[in-house]
């Protein structure tokens, strides 16, 4: 049986402008676990669930004509009382392929998009990370990258100036 869709009809070309975000490579730039005194820390004090203190960043570097880096910098810090029961540090990288898009959108793309799609990366490798580390699973919340786009951008706005000069 032959596929009549293929013979005879070439497929349509794709169209040089449409807007084009791909992923090209995901990987981890930078990556760091410490537990100064193993999981036992948590337990001894009777504290089998630690506090954790997250810090989320992100940066986007241009390495070629349409070809962006993506970094999502994750720091966490578990601590039972005053001691560290482990410390994570991880960059979750991505270059993307951006073309055909406005400024606007290519400022989205770097500062939303594409920190949305590495979150889910560098989700299963700090829930693995910790768990190699000899503790439960530590699952990254959910992030709203949009917010924190909206809100960076609220405080990039000029500040209206305010004359306070008396005649």
């Amino acid at each position: 049986m032959t596929d009549e869709t293929t013979q005879g009809n070439p497929a349509p070309a794709a169209d040089p402008n449409a807007p084009v975000v791909q992923p090209q490579a995901i990987y981890i730039k930078d990556c760091s676990f410490e537990s100064p005194n193993g999981p036992f820390l948590a337990t001894a004090q009777n504290n089998p669930s630690p506090s954790v203190n997250l810090n989320l960043g992100t940066r986007a570097t241009a390495l070629a004509q349409d070809l962006h880096e993506v970094v999502l910098q994750v720091n966490l810090e578990a601590k039972a009382g005053d001691r560290t029961v482990w410390l994570l540090e991880l960059q979750q990288a991505g270059a993307f392929t951006i073309r055909n898009l406005s400024a606007a959108d290519v400022g989205q793309v770097l500062s939303i998009m594409a920190p949305n799609y590495l979150m889910a990366y560098a989700r299963a490798t700090i829930s693995d990370l910790v768990i190699k580390g000899g503790f439960p699973p530590f699952l990254l919340p959910l992030v709203t990258f949009e917010a924190l786009h909206a809100r960076a951008a609220q405080q990039a706005q000029p500040k209206p100036q305010v004359n306070t000069s008396v005649n």
